[in-house]
């Protein structure tokens, strides 16, 4: 093949957004230049992220040489609290307009808050195709809109593509059941675009199970593709005895659906005990909740326990993640409850060789993870006590655990370096475009 192939990511986040999502959007694409590819990136703009989300503007530096953003306007009324930018309606009657507003979101595409963005992001796709033929399309949800993009190139030109599932569409990962009607529209959809994607990537083997089952004549498609951890800004592993008073860290975003208040009360009753965790802290760092302004609750729920040495940190950028984690004696994995929930912070807390306390339903799928770490302390509920009995569990091997221990903890991690994860998937995907001569 005499030219280099040409490869279309589409992903609603991408740096300078600070989402969760944007650190594997950055990885697959960095992993994509690698492999030979030229890569156009097509995203929100970047005011977006500046006014909404919060930004990291360390990342930006991160994408690989030569990659082409190409920044599509998006527009977020829901989220505007600008006054002069309020309609009548919305001002008096905001019940009604919010109603209003959510049928629009719907009307080109079944997803609030995003389903307008289709319009100008097929249009965006098919002027890169033109300008340049793209010779493979992956989109990486959610939004699931972003499909879309790749859904148009698939349908005018014959263009493959890849769906990167960050979570999934039907399926609700807290609870395991669905979140749209069976056979509804967001269903309908769904199938048609499984139906004529090449492959299908899920972050865990349950996900992907899930739907294997669901859609079982498409489950060779389907691939794990974990989130993995970035060796370049993950922690050193620490292979030295912590002294007191000891450290507790929480890095990632903190929503709803995170059992922060079950973790309080379980440090808090810890924290009385005394003992190892005499004088402890515990620092939240990251997001409460998805947006640039803290959750309210969360931040009310921080404050209530600031005796107890809880303490909000603020956002890390991604160049001063490893200077976080060197700052820790014990790692906090709090994460809501569901046997499809992994969390791509899983990987990065055993790069670093620290005792890992998980505050979750032990049925998540971050316990199949980490069940075999040597330092690792679950809880079997989020009963105060139980939390408290895991954390003193954590607090004694900080400051007892060998040289030796501490190695076998970096040792496991090392086989979720994220590069491992996606390149398989990309050196496959460039033979397949290779074989189809170039370009579909």
């Amino acid at each position: 093949m005499s030219h280099r192939p040409h490869v279309l990511y589409v992903a609603w986040g991408f740096p300078p957004s600070r989402g969760g999502g944007v650190y594997r959007a950055l990885a697959t694409v960095n992993a994509f230049v690698r492999e030979g590819f030229r890569v156009t990136v097509l995203t929100a703009d970047r005011q977006t992220f500046e006014k909404y989300t919060g930004v990291d503007p360390s990342l930006e530096a991160l994408v690989a040489p030569g990659v082409e953003v190409v920044r599509v306007p998006f527009a977020w009324p829901a989220m505007d609290t600008d006054l002069r930018h309020w309609s009548a309606l919305r001002m008096w009657a905001p019940r009604q307009w919010r109603n209003r507003r959510k049928k629009l979101d719907r009307k080109d595409f079944p997803e609030i808050g995003y389903g307008p963005w289709r319009e100008p992001l097929e249009r965006a796709a098919v002027a890169v195709h033109e300008a340049d033929p793209v010779d493979l399309t992956v989109a990486t949800a959610n939004p699931n809109v972003d499909f879309c993009a790749a859904a148009v190139l698939n349908a005018r030109f014959g263009v493959p593509f890849v769906m990167d599932y960050r979570d999934a569409w039907m399926l609700d990962v807290f609870d395991g059941g669905l979140l749209h009607e069976e056979g509804g529209r967001e269903d309908r959809i769904e199938r048609s675009l499984l139906a004529g994607a090449s492959e299908a990537w899920f972050v865990n083997a349950p996900i992907r199970d899930w739907h294997a089952a669901r859609h079982p004549r498409l489950a060779a498609r389907m691939h794990v593709v974990a989130n993995g951890y970035d060796p370049d800004f993950a922690p050193r592993p620490r292979t030295t005895r912590s002294e007191r008073p000891l450290t507790f860290g929480y890095i990632g975003t903190a929503s709803a659906k995170v059992p922060m208040r079950e973790f309080a009360a379980g440090w808090r009753l810890a924290r009385e005990r005394g003992g190892d965790l005499d004088g402890a802290r515990a620092q939240l760092w990251g997001y409460l909740g998805f947006y640039a302004t803290p959750n309210p609750g969360l931040l009310r729920l921080v404050e209530d326990h600031a005796a107890d040495g809880l303490t909000y940190e603020g956002p890390v950028p991604k160049a001063a993640v490893r200077s976080t984690y060197e700052s820790f004696d014990v790692c906090l994995l709090i994460l809501g409850a569901g046997r499809y929930v992994t969390s791509g912070k899983v990987f990065e807390y055993a790069a670093s060789a620290l005792p890992i306390v998980s505050v979750h339903d032990p049925g998540n799928a971050a316990t199949d993870v980490l069940r075999d770490y040597p330092l690792w302390f679950g809880v079997a509920d989020l009963d105060p006590g139980t939390i408290a009995d895991a954390l003193e569990a954590a607090a004694r091997a900080a400051l007892t655990a060998d040289e030796a221990t501490r190695t076998a903890c970096a040792e496991f991690a090392a086989r979720y370096a994220r590069d491992l994860q996606i390149e398989p998937r990309v050196r496959a995907l460039r033979e397949m475009v290779e074989n189809n001569g170039g370009r579909a």
